[in-house]
């Protein structure tokens, strides 16, 4: 996966806009002014990219138990984001598009129901 991939995977679901609250490295997507997923752009150029993503708590366990590309998240709430290691050999392509559902879908579910509504 490249970071335009990623990019536009991000950008194609309902109500999402890309931003760098932090810095001119860090691209964040946020749902409705929520953030569901962040990267540094010079770490993913350098080969060392991940992706923070929100997860359930109990999900975000069973996924860094199983996979070696999957971390608490870096600079996160440990026990509700995970750093997914872009480049990792046991971390597919579809894991990650899977994990960056998730993610976007753990933030909808906090979400007003008046909002919520709005996405479906």
């Amino acid at each position: 996966m490249n970071i335009e991939d990623y990019r536009n995977y991000c950008l194609n679901k309902k109500e999402v806009t890309e931003h760098f609250p932090f810095d001119d490295d860090v691209l964040v997507f946020k749902v409705c002014n929520k953030m569901f997923a962040l990267a540094s752009l010079s770490k993913w150029e350098s080969g060392e990219g991940f992706v923070n993503l929100k997860c359930d708590p109990d999900y975000a366990e069973e996924l860094r138990a199983e996979y070696n590309g999957i971390n608490p998240g870096y600079h996160m709430h440990k026990k509700l984001w995970n750093s997914v290691k872009i480049h990792h050999t046991d971390v597919s392509t579809k894991l990650i598009l899977n994990l960056i559902d998730h993610s976007y879908d753990e933030v909808v579910k906090g979400l007003p129901k008046k909002v919520r509504e709005t996405l479906k």
